[in-house]
């Protein structure tokens, strides 16, 4: 006999959310579903792993410690979001607004962030192993310490990113923009970095950066 219908309540009470009546979830007033408008909610380690969040609002919201792996965040509105900590390996956040939002600590292993908007926001000590990240917005995004090896950055903006000490070992650059960014002791150990420019950029103690910028 199955039993799952007699657990699934529990489970849900525990993570802070109820299940509606059409299917959808609903965690802390905020209704987790497709264009559902959520900004500023407290969603702080909530289980949305697999949840279709596209087109979301959830500007200003607490997602901290959030699990969202494989989750669809495409076109989704995170803006000032804090995402410290959270779980988004595998998931879609193609064309999401990230801008201004806190990543720090998160892991974002081989998410599809295809012309992902992240300008200014902060990704210290992230885990963007194998991310595809082509045609990105970074421009002044803080990535200290960040994991972006085996990465696709391909035409990304990345001007004034600060990526002191990131791991950028065979990563895709080329025809990236990194002008006026900061790679001191970041490692490009086999990044692909053919027409990427690199004008005025800090590359003190860099490993394989190119020569010949000033």
């Amino acid at each position: 006999m199955n039993h799952l219908h007699l657990y699934l309540p529990l489970a849900l009470l525990l993570a802070g959310g109820f299940a509606l009546a059409d299917g959808d979830l609903r965690i802390d007033g905020c209704r987790i579903a497709p264009e559902s408008r959520c900004p500023g909610a407290d969603l702080r380690g909530a289980n949305l792993a697999n949840q279709d969040l596209s087109k979301m609002d959830l500007s200003g919201a607490n997602l901290a410690g959030a699990d969202l792996r494989h989750a669809r965040l495409d076109l989704a509105n995170l803006e000032k979001a804090n995402l410290a900590g959270a779980n988004l390996s595998r998931a879609s956040v193609q064309q999401a607004n990230l801008r201004g939002a806190d990543l720090s600590g998160s892991r974002l292993v081989a998410i599809q962030g295809w012309g992902l908007f992240a300008q200014g926001a902060q990704f210290r000590g992230a885990d963007l192993t194998g991310a595809y990240l082509e045609f990105s917005r970074l421009s002044g995004a803080r990535m200290h310490d960040v994991t972006l090896e085996a990465a696709d950055l391909e035409m990304a903006w990345l001007s004034k990113a600060d990526l002191k000490n990131a791991d950028l070992k065979d990563a895709n650059l080329q025809e990236a923009k990194i002008g006026e960014a900061n790679l001191e002791n970041a490692d490009l150990t086999g990044a692909r970095k053919h027409y990427a420019t690199f004008q005025a950029t800090n590359m003190q103690g860099c490993k394989a950066c190119p020569s010949g910028w000033d």
